[in-house]
């Protein structure tokens, strides 16, 4: 990955954020705090050190989920999300918020490489990617087994 930061910014412009080295990881995310927290079917992001994000605007507000450890960042004017932090510390960052800063591609060194609690799905997805019913260190969906070949 290049040195130079990875920018985007919220709906509005007056939130943005500048994500600087390599993510820790890149994935599609199906477990339910996910789609509790970003409000989506299945969250497509990567997940970076704190350190690695700087994040300016002073139209930001962090809503912190009332029953998990997660939290989520967002534009007050426009309501977008930057970024949420998960219970290991990690900015969460939604790669629609990067691919709308790109012109509407993700950059390939963002690419989602994985499935995480593909158990927990709502969505069935078809593509070649390994899918973890649980966390990475898991195992993998064997859609064979499923339809009872």
């Amino acid at each position: 990955m290049t040195t130079d930061p990875i920018t985007a910014a919220c709906l509005c412009g007056a939130a943005t954020l500048a994500l600087h080295g390599e993510p820790v990881a890149r994935a599609h995310c199906h477990c339910n705090s996910c789609r509790d927290t970003y409000g989506t079917a299945l969250l497509s992001a990567t997940a970076w050190p704190a350190a690695a994000v700087d994040v300016a605007g002073t139209t930001l507000a962090t809503y912190q989920h009332p029953g998990r450890h997660l939290a989520r960042t967002f534009c007050r004017d426009c309501g977008d999300t930057l970024f949420g932090t998960n219970r290991l510390g990690m900015r969460v960052v939604p790669n629609s918020l990067v691919a709308r800063a790109h012109g509407g591609t993700l950059p390939a060194s963002l690419a989602p490489v994985l499935h995480l609690y593909y158990a927990n799905r709502i969505v069935d997805i078809d593509d070649a990617l390994p899918k973890y019913l649980e966390g990475w260190d898991g195992a993998l969906y064997n859609d064979g087994a499923k339809a009872g070949q």
